[in-house]
């Protein structure tokens, strides 16, 4: 199969998912970000705010990293798991708590990974200030990236921002009207929620997606060449 049929099938599959907004924190002017894609790569941003534009950028970014794998799985037909690499350089300021958030993810569900890369990583985590806040963006085009916004995380608890955030590369959308219990109600209940925990449902969704949902994108990616 052609890489560009490829690509066209991991979209269908990425906004059949039904993925909607990603990111922790109300929506603000758009602002250049330090290493964020040049100009007229059209940079899709998963935020906080749930707008319609938040809901495309999380299916982009998830499309992202889902074409990523595929084609690893592609190089490398022998995988039995399904790895997610991220670069945590760009944010040192977290890097405990990316830590803290990678091994909850890790501890949580069985069908990914979650490991620790180069230059070359599915995506990367980054820090600084934003209006918009904390999110996740990619430009569609395979690469991607966490930001971490300074003021919002001496708001919120610093492993649930990164954890939540994690999420959303997993898969998993915005549930604002969720519990404490639940990390993708991220903002919703308040200040003072710290769970940093998926519970039992996004769990055995996140293990869903990746044992069923991307089975049969996986499979064509072996055959990419």
């Amino acid at each position: 199969m052609s890489r560009k049929k490829l690509s066209k099938r991991l979209a269908a599959l990425a906004v059949g998912l039904g993925l909607v907004s990603a990111g922790f924190s109300t929506a603000g002017p758009a602002v250049a970000q330090p290493g964020a894609p040049a100009a007229g790569t059209a940079p899709s941003y998963a935020q906080y705010a749930g707008s319609a534009e938040d809901a495309a950028g999380t299916r982009a970014f998830f499309e992202a990293v889902v074409k990523s794998v595929a084609e690893k799985r592609a190089e490398n037909p022998s995988l039995k798991a399904v790895t997610v690499t991220y670069n945590a350089s760009g944010a040192p300021t977290f890097r405990s708590q990316i830590s803290s958030a990678v091994q909850i993810w890790n501890g949580s569900v069985s069908n990914v990974r979650l490991a620790a890369g180069g230059s070359g990583s599915d995506f990367s985590y980054r820090e600084g200030n934003d209006p918009r806040g904390s999110y996740a963006s990619t430009d569609g085009h395979g690469r991607g990236f966490i930001f971490i916004d300074y003021a919002q995380s001496q708001q919120y608890d610093q492993v649930r921002i990164v954890a939540h955030e994690t999420g959303h590369v997993l898969g998993l959308p915005d549930h604002y009207e969720g519990p404490c219990s639940e990390l993708m109600s991220g903002h919703g209940p308040g200040t003072s929620c710290t769970n940093r925990y998926p519970n039992a449902a996004e769990r055995a969704r996140v293990d869903q997606l990746w044992a069923n949902g991307l089975a049969k994108a996986l499979h064509k990616g072996n055959k990419v060449h």
